[in-house]
């Protein structure tokens, strides 16, 4: 019976959302979830976190004596702006890469802001400089741009065809990307991102 009262609460630990006794059993098996639920919560009265039913759902939470702990200003996620989403793209998949080009390839000028936002979100850091006159400097991916958006490697980026699937590129966008390639197919958009 303790192996099968573990595994409910690993399963209701484990899940992102509250669970009813019939989707536990869907993961626990055959046994008496609302006897071990039961038990569960008696267990955690009076710990940091209890376990507790919400219209006949089960979830962990935070002991109501100690939620003033956690209400500590919490900073908010800041998006992405356009332009900032668009150089992060043009980084990722030209890199290493300088501000003229990537200026180039957006067809406007952008500001220094929107490079220090990347940087400070650490998804882009310097890559040296090209060995051209004047020797600008060059930007790159990081590892935390890899980890962030769950990639082994550049070479895991979506290509054309991944992106029309999602209903990222509309017909204008396609036929701009196109026209940037120089090409038409999904191969040419990774040999262009694999530049060193």
């Amino acid at each position: 019976m303790e192996e099968f009262v573990r595994a409910v609460e690993a399963t209701v630990f484990a899940s992102a959302e509250p669970l009813g006794v019939e989707d536990i059993a869907v993961h626990v098996g055959e046994g008496d979830v609302a006897a071990a639920l039961a038990d569960l919560a008696e267990r955690y009265q009076g710990h940091g976190i209890e376990l507790v039913e919400r219209g006949g759902r089960w979830h962990f939470q935070t002991a109501p004596d100690l939620a003033h702990l956690l209400r500590r200003t919490r900073e908010e996620p800041r998006r992405l702006s356009r332009a900032a989403t668009e150089t992060l793209a043009i980084i990722a998949y030209h890199e290493p890469v300088s501000r003229a080009e990537i200026e180039a390839i957006r067809g406007v000028q952008i500001s220094k802001g929107t490079l220090d936002v990347l940087m400070e979100a650490g998804w882009v850091g310097t890559a040296g400089r090209r060995e051209t006159p004047g020797r600008p400097l060059l930007y790159a991916t990081t590892g935390e741009f890899l980890t962030h958006f769950s990639l082994g490697s550049r070479k895991d980026l979506p290509g054309i065809d991944d992106l029309k699937a999602a209903g990222l590129l509309d017909p204008l966008d396609e036929a701009a990307l196109q026209l940037e390639l120089g090409g038409d197919s999904e191969d040419e958009l990774e040999t262009q991102g694999d530049g060193d």
